[in-house]
């Protein structure tokens, strides 16, 4: 895998408080379409999720998302994440991340730090917050003047909006959570995840891979 922008056109943004729901949780979206999962690191329960899939879960890729720290970095190729995303970067994050060997998406808000990692041989990147950062307007902006940029918008994203950004020249994937309603994790109801994953994969028609 040398691209995480070519797994699928949604890609889950998980937030795990309990270890026990990773693989039941993981298997839905799976089964539903979904195979990129990037499990947040903003819980404890977080580095034990992703070895619990990456063990646990046939044909899910999981990932690491608000990596922020080296140490981070570390730890989540450790626990088999095989991709990384952050929020924002530095080169001190971005050199461990380049360093792991694994694919990763540095996060962007602004056209300068487009133009930074550029420079710096980084042609893909998550374009984050989103909505909050201009939205499908903004990106189709950057395109004009920088378009060898590729894009995974996240942030405030769902199933109304995710269509326009998918059509952009410039966006591969884009990442969300609305097919993981909380209450529907609270209840366990991975049924009704696994249907949310299924729209959600259809958004992106023939562009869903693995």
């Amino acid at each position: 895998m040398t691209s995480v922008l070519a797994l699928a056109p949604v890609v889950p943004v998980v937030v795990v408080d309990d270890p026990s729901d990773a693989v039941p949780l993981a298997a839905a979206l799976v089964t539903g379409g979904l195979p990129a999962i990037e499990v947040t690191l903003r819980t404890p329960a977080a580095l034990e999720a992703i070895r619990a899939i990456a063990d646990g879960v046939p044909g899910a890729v999981v990932g690491a998302g608000t990596v922020i720290t080296p140490e981070q970095v570390a730890s989540a190729a450790g626990a088999g994440a095989r991709f990384l995303v952050s929020p924002g970067w530095t080169d001190v994050l971005l050199e461990a991340m380049r360093a792991s060997g694994l694919p990763f998406l540095p996060g962007v808000s602004t056209a300068s730090e487009v133009v930074a990692l550029l420079e710096r041989g980084v042609r893909e990147m998550k374009f984050f917050p989103a909505e909050a950062a201009g939205g499908t307007a903004y990106l189709r902006s950057l395109h004009g003047p920088l378009p060898q940029a590729r894009f995974c918008p996240t942030g405030g994203i769902g199933p109304a909006s995710a269509p326009d950004y998918l059509a952009l020249p410039n966006v591969g994937c884009v990442g969300g959570s609305w097919m993981l309603p909380a209450d529907a994790v609270a209840a366990r109801d991975w049924g009704r995840v696994e249907a949310l994953a299924r729209e959600a994969a259809a958004l992106g028609g023939s562009r869903a891979q693995v």
